[in-house]
């Protein structure tokens, strides 16, 4: 069934836009731009530091809630990147490039360290998309079973976006907010097949029946005076 789904959703291309900070893809350009205008060497090795960046960011709390409170002072958050480039370096202690500091270093002043994570995406999905590749993850619940992971890939590998790439990279990324179900997101889109949806979608609709009710309920003079006369 889910698969039936998914594969309607990919043959018709009814693929939604996941909202995606603007501020977010402009610093992802700009470092992009300055990273592939220098060497696509250097293009990779930004990468290389970002990714670290954003796993030394998810893996310390300390370093989450630090990239998260724009009140911090200028000292502070000085500190605070010198920790994260410290600790992105790793056991090689490879220094991390300018341009990766530079990026930080704009985003701490314009009090915007806040996007970090969207930056990073947005600067991923532009090197996949110069190198010609297609990464798609499939956001579940749980784990996706492995034929169940198979028979996604083998949808995905037929549709239009897989076939116009160079190489196709799938990952499976467990969220239980999903509830159950999967979400597909193919870069800047996304097909939202969970059940989480599904459960938002309903919750809309009752409340906007529920609004038109009591509406009409006040409209009535008679209800009104009902309903008056019950309250204390």
């Amino acid at each position: 069934m889910l698969c039936s789904s998914f594969r309607s959703a990919t043959a018709s291309l009814g693929l939604g836009r996941r909202a995606a900070s603007t501020i977010a893809q402009k610093y992802s350009k700009a470092v992009y731009s300055a990273a592939l205008s220098k060497s696509p060497q250097t293009l990779t090795k930004v990468q290389s530091e970002l990714n670290a960046i954003s796993n030394v960011i998810k893996e310390v709390p300390d370093l989450k809630a630090f990239v998260s409170n724009p009140t911090l002072s200028a000292k502070d958050r000085s500190a605070g990147l010198a920790v994260i480039y410290s600790r992105a370096e790793g056991a090689k202690k490879e220094p991390v490039s300018d341009i990766t500091k530079n990026l930080f270093g704009v985003l701490s002043e314009n009090g915007r360290l806040g996007e970090t994570e969207g930056v990073i995406e947005g600067f991923n999905e532009l090197v996949a998309k110069y190198k010609g590749e297609l990464e798609v993850v499939v956001t579940s619940a749980t784990p996706l079973p492995r034929d169940l992971s198979s028979r996604l890939e083998t949808i995905l590998k037929q549709s239009q976006a897989a076939q116009q790439a160079k190489s196709l990279k799938i990952s499976n990324k467990v969220n239980p907010s999903v509830l159950g179900g999967i979400v597909v997101d193919f870069g800047d889109k996304s097909i939202d097949l969970s059940v989480s949806s599904r459960v938002n979608k309903l919750n809309n609709v009752l409340q906007r029946e529920f609004s038109l009710f009591l509406h009409s309920l006040m409209a009535d003079p008679l209800h009104r005076i009902r309903i008056d006369t019950r309250m204390p």
